[in-house]
C-alpha cells in the first residue's frame, strides 16, 4: 500500500508540472492517531498519518497564503466540517467523471465518510474546497 501511495505521489508530482489541481486522500483505517502536516516550498501541503497509511497532498499556487487569512481550526466544529466535506467530495468526484478534459477535476478524492480523519484533515480539506471554488469560480 505504501509503495502504491509513493508511486501515486510521484506520478502526481510529474502531472503537477502541467497543472495545479492534484489532490489525494487515501485511507485504510477508522481512527486517527496523529497527523503530520508539512508545508513544502511551491505551495505544496502534505497531510499524512503514516501509521494509518493515508495522506492528502495539495499542490496549489496561493493556497498556503490564502489559508492564513481563514478562520482558525477551532472556528468550525468537526461535524460541520465532515458534513460539508462529504458534500464537496461527492460533487467534486462526480465532476471528475463527467469532465472529460480533466482540466479542473483531474483526480477523484477518496474520502470515506465513515472514517474520522480528525479536525486538521477536515479543516484543510474544507478550506481547499473553498479556495478551489473561489479561485476557479466553481460551485460545489
Amino acid at each position: 500500500m505504501k509503495s502504491f501511495i509513493i508511486s501515486l505521489v510521484l506520478s502526481m508530482s510529474l502531472v503537477s508540472c502541467n497543472s495545479t489541481k492534484p489532490l489525494l486522500v487515501e485511507d485504510t483505517s477508522k481512527e486517527i492517531i496523529s497527523t503530520e502536516t508539512t508545508f513544502v516550498k511551491n505551495d505544496t501541503i502534505r497531510i499524512a498519518n503514516d501509521e494509518l497509511e493515508y495522506e492528502i497532498i495539495i499542490i496549489e499556487p496561493g493556497f498556503e497564503a490564502w489559508l492564513v487569512t481563514q478562520p482558525p481550526k477551532g472556528h468550525y466544529g468537526i461535524n460541520y466540517l465532515e458534513n460539508r466535506n462529504r458534500r464537496f467530495v461527492l460533487t467534486f468526484n462526480d465532476r471528475v467523471y463527467r469532465d472529460k478534459s480533466r482540466m479542473l477535476y483531474e483526480q477523484e478524492i477518496n474520502y470515506d465518510p465513515t472514517t474520522h480523519y480528525g479536525l486538521e484533515v477536515n479543516y484543510l480539506l474544507y478550506n481547499y474546497f473553498l479556495f478551489f471554488q473561489k479561485t476557479y469560480q466553481q460551485k460545489l
